[in-house]
């Protein structure tokens, strides 16, 4: 419902075979940017504010271009990067992105892949990746304390300067070996590309980062790789034949572009590279040791496509572990209860959350009461005319409910900053006057900001954090402002001994959170009554026990940069408050 920018989407493929046997066997040159597209276009969701392709071929003579790169801005970058190819572009490695900013940069200089040039083909450069590294500041001065100089201070800028000094180190490395024997000209290059390892140049690089990421690279001389973060919080699958090796942030986007299976698909592991060679030979390397097994929650809830078997599945069952306490919210009076969603990531966890009634003996009502509309622009300038168009992007099926008898049960995925519920959502449930309104999140309450890719909400734009800090202001059962001051102190003297914003949230339960957050999101004149349920972290942990990565409902951060910027955003927000 209220629409969080996901972290981003990367596609890779490498042809095994010569350029001409794609011709020959599927009846076109753009074969390999047939397949990106289609990887590509695929994952759409994953980023719509820019996008971006490179490719290498290595049949170049010397003296003509053999790396390309096109990016494009806005929701119609795919087709436009790809309105601009040309046969000379073809080539045997592929490597696109989609991106979402995670950081509130925007411009097409921040547009992925990045690109470094060398008259080497070996020390040429291109990078894309999914991630968001927390420890940015850190890694700039240790590339600035060698003498480095960033054109941008963005991570991306700083991992392709970091891992290119890497790289050039590698390079001068197989270059010393050559002429140690006795190699010359042409032979050096070739002994280069045949010998270098990537694996040096990931391991050096990747070893200074904390953070959440897939980070993928091509060089000139034709290799490829891709190396996910040690904790997992990032995903990444690849598959492999005698034709072609190809790497996705979904499992689903291969399975369609290439007609595979679900079991002919493999997970990239934490701390894990999976690296082709210039001759086409692949192996996986771990990099770095992996850590406790972080995978990313929101993927399974939210932000990965419902298509994926596994995560269909999951889905589904989140709806099923909500079922009593949906129960207890409307007296078990179920015959008397109209079950919906909100539109269209919610209906997954819709679908279980009836099933779960039907399995306890329930005949359930079901109708479709929300409809999501077109985005709707005006030439209107004044901001409660525009506020009040915007709360129709939402419209119900009238009629859909006995008024003043049938309850309301609405499931959606997650209530984020809760905005879209007090501009639009509640005030045109109200029209169709039910009994009550059971508003349902399929995720647990939102309590702490991602940084490990994910455009979510800074603390203080959380409705669960306002409703929080409204309740320390008002509760006599403790010092709430005493306790406001020892987290904020401990925050900035402490930052990275603990995530000490959790203390805020432990004097109060679920519900009386809940409570107030009805209070702060309820319209003047609503009539009908408003009760929240949310997921509890157990159930959530149930539904997807393989992807245990839960900080932003309980803050427990699986790296100390995710912990530390956490308590970073206590303070600012304090501090703003002071100002």
């Amino acid at each position: 419902m209220e629409q969080l920018k996901h972290e981003c989407g990367v596609a890779m493929i490498r042809l095994l075979k010569p350029l001409d046997y794609y011709e020959k066997k599927y009846g076109t040159w753009a074969y390999g940017f047939n397949k990106l597209y289609l990887m590509m276009e695929k994952q759409h969701n994953r980023g719509q504010e820019g996008a971006g392709f490179a490719t290498v071929s290595m049949s170049k003579e010397a003296g003509t271009e053999y790396m390309f790169r096109e990016k494009a801005e806005g929701k119609n970058a795919i087709t436009e990067i790809f309105g601009r190819v040309t046969e000379e572009m073809a080539g045997e490695l592929y490597m696109g992105h989609l991106r979402y900013s995670t950081t509130g940069k925007s411009g097409l200089q921040y547009v992925h892949p990045f690109l470094r040039r060398n008259n080497w083909r070996a020390k040429n450069l291109c990078l894309c990746g999914n991630f968001n590294m927390t420890n940015i500041d850190e890694v700039f001065d240790y590339i600035t304390a060698q003498g480095q100089s960033p054109r941008i201070y963005s991570d991306s800028y700083i991992t392709l300067e970091l891992m290119g000094h890497r790289l050039d180190r590698e390079v001068e490395k197989c270059f010393d070996e050559a002429k140690a024997q006795g190699l010359e000209g042409l032979d050096i290059t070739n002994y280069i590309e045949d010998h270098m390892e990537m694996a040096n140049v990931l391991r050096t690089t990747m070893k200074h980062y904390d953070g959440g990421f897939v980070m993928c690279g091509l060089t000139g001389s034709g290799e490829m790789f891709s190396v996910r973060d040690p904790w997992g919080i990032r995903p990444a699958f690849y598959y492999r034949d005698d034709e072609i090796i190809a790497l996705a942030s979904e499992r689903p986007v291969l399975q369609t572009t290439f007609d595979l299976q679900a079991e002919d698909i493999h997970e990239l592991m934490p701390g894990e590279a999976l690296i082709v060679r210039k001759n086409g030979e692949s192996h996986l390397e771990q990099i770095m040791p992996a850590q406790q097994l972080s995978a990313c929650s929101f993927e399974r809830i939210y932000f990965s496509r419902g298509s994926d078997c596994d995560i269909y599945q999951e889905r589904k069952r989140l709806g099923v572990q909500l079922t009593p306490a949906i129960l207890k919210a409307i007296d078990s009076d179920v015959e008397n209860t109209v079950f919906s969603y909100i539109p269209n990531t919610a209906e997954v966890a819709y679908y279980g959350m009836t099933d779960g009634f039907r399995q306890q003996g329930y005949n359930v009502r079901t109708e479709k009461v929300v409809w999501k509309d077109i985005k709707l622009r005006t030439f209107i300038s004044t901001n409660n005319e525009r506020n009040d168009l915007a709360a129709h992007v939402y419209d119900v099926s009238y009629g859909s409910l006995k008024a003043h008898v049938d309850n309301l049960v609405i499931i959606d995925d997650s209530i984020v900053r809760g905005t879209t519920l007090k501009e639009s959502i509640f005030k045109i449930l109200d029209r169709l006057h039910p009994k009550k309104i059971v508003m349902v999140s399929s995720s647990p309450q939102i309590r702490y900001p991602d940084y490990y890719g994910i455009d979510m909400a800074r603390l203080e734009e959380f409705c669960v954090f306002r409703a929080t800090m409204a309740l320390l202001e008002e509760t006599t059962r403790i010092d709430g402002q005493a306790l406001i001051q020892e987290v904020y102190k401990a925050c900035k003297e402490r930052p990275m001994e603990a995530n000490h914003v959790r203390k805020l949230y432990e004097p109060f339960t679920v519900d009386e959170i809940n409570k107030k957050i009805v209070e702060m999101l309820r319209p003047k004149d609503m009539q009908a009554p408003i009760e929240l349920v949310f997921q509890s972290i157990e159930g959530l942990h149930e539904a997807c026990p393989n992807h245990p990565g839960d900080w932003y409902f309980t803050g427990h951060y699986p790296t100390p940069g995710g912990m530390r910027l956490c308590n970073k955003a206590f303070v600012n927000y304090i501090d703003s408050l002071q100002k």
